[in-house]
């Protein structure tokens, strides 16, 4: 009675009848045909114009003479339409936004005296450690670790990567000192 009860639990359980898939397979395409590689690009043919809607249709009547219209007027009365569009059409005025402060890349010849301002007043700063003599390499790898956590095998890893940070948002002063002693063991390390 117990081996008939043990025989149908296997036999109704999903997990022993079915077939367990095959978690990854690779699905080949039989219809794939490689590209000759000796075969030349595709050339097409681009329209002057790309329109993603379609061509526009042609606008009616009514727009064209008003377009007459305007064209018609004097340079003083053309200036004027644009805002008195705005009140009747009711579009909400375009408020110019402050952008003070923000670095619009459009500054050639030199920085501005904003900018310059706001460089003074930096009070954190990073230490970025430049180049190092080549016998220098262990007392600077040694000086690294001196003021970072780093082990030894991180050290050398950063060392490795000249120019790179070594600390960052420091003050002054500590930048100042950090400096002194990488440059004491023969490297050269600069404030950003």
């Amino acid at each position: 009675m117990k081996l008939a009860a043990l025989y149908r639990l296997a036999r109704c359980h999903p997990v022993v009848c079915q077939k367990t898939n095959l978690l990854q397979y690779r699905c080949f395409q039989p219809d794939f045909v490689p590209r000759d590689p000796k075969s030349k690009p595709k050339k097409y043919k681009y329209p002057d114009v790309y329109e993603p809607y379609g061509p526009r249709p042609p606008p009616s009547e009514k727009i064209v003479q008003l377009a007459e219209k305007i064209a018609a007027l004097p340079l003083e009365e053309r200036v004027k339409i644009g805002p008195t569009l705005h009140l009747k059409v009711s579009h909400p005025k375009l408020v110019p936004l402050d952008v003070e402060g923000v670095d619009t890349g459009g500054a050639r010849g030199g920085s501005s005296p904003k900018a310059e301002v706001k460089r003074a007043e930096k009070t954190t700063f990073d230490i970025k450690l430049e180049k190092f003599e080549a016998g220098a390499k262990l007392k600077v790898i040694k000086e690294i670790r001196s003021f970072t956590d780093l082990g030894l095998k991180e050290a050398k890893d950063l060392v490795e990567k000249v120019p790179v940070i070594l600390k960052q948002q420091v003050t002054k002063d500590e930048a100042n000192s950090i400096i002194e002693k990488i440059k004491a063991v023969g490297g050269v390390a600069v404030m950003e």
